[in-house]
């Protein structure tokens, strides 16, 4: 089974980054305000950048690294 990490681009312009095993199933749960703390009063969110990795250890370790990433790096990223 493929893992994915995500870059959510919020209403208000800042971005959110998680994993999941299905993208557009977790940006419909963001939408609903079944996400994050983060996303529910910065609805609604697009996804803006995903990356398949191999198993969930590796989404894990890719959405920390780009969290802590500036937000410059972050917008190199998405505009990919």
């Amino acid at each position: 089974m493929p893992y994915f990490c995500y870059i959510l681009e919020c209403s208000d312009g800042t971005y959110y980054t998680g994993w999941t095993t299905d993208p557009s199933r977790r940006e419909a749960q963001h939408n609903a305000g079944r996400g994050a703390r983060y996303t529910r009063p910065r609805r609604p969110v697009k996804l803006v950048y995903v990356e398949e990795l191999p198993n969930r250890a590796a989404a894990m370790q890719r959405e920390r690294a780009i969290k802590k990433l500036k937000r410059a790096v972050k917008e190199r990223l998405v505009s990919r």
